[in-house]
């Protein structure tokens, strides 16, 4: 199953760079890296991203992240998949933007 991850253009720079990433500010002060299944990620980006331009849409298969990978009640008691380690590049499928048109950020379809 994929799982998805919106980052800003610098934690992108970041995580290109580095290699792996602790994850955006949220992800450090929770401990976890937040990721979203595809029913999930455009809500994800409503409540968290509103307006927000530049936005990369990575995607990762969840039974290959490791034990380290854990599935946690949370918005409206939905399981979230949370990665209690760093974000490692080499786990990116693909990456894509995702464009703000008119407000809205334009999702391809998510399977």
């Amino acid at each position: 199953m994929l799982i998805y991850k919106l980052l800003r253009a610098d934690e992108w720079a970041a995580l290109q760079e580095q290699g792996e990433t602790a994850g955006a500010p949220i992800d450090v002060t929770d401990g976890y890296v937040h990721f979203s299944t595809a029913k999930q990620t455009q809500a994800t980006a409503e409540k968290y991203f509103a307006g927000v331009a530049g936005l990369m849409l990575l995607a990762l298969e969840a039974e290959t992240i490791g034990p380290d990978l854990r599935w946690e009640p949370a918005r409206g008691g939905d399981l979230f998949p949370h990665l209690y380690g760093p974000l490692r590049m080499a786990d990116v499928l693909w990456s894509m933007p995702l464009p703000l048109i008119d407000g809205q950020h334009q999702f391809p379809a998510l399977t």
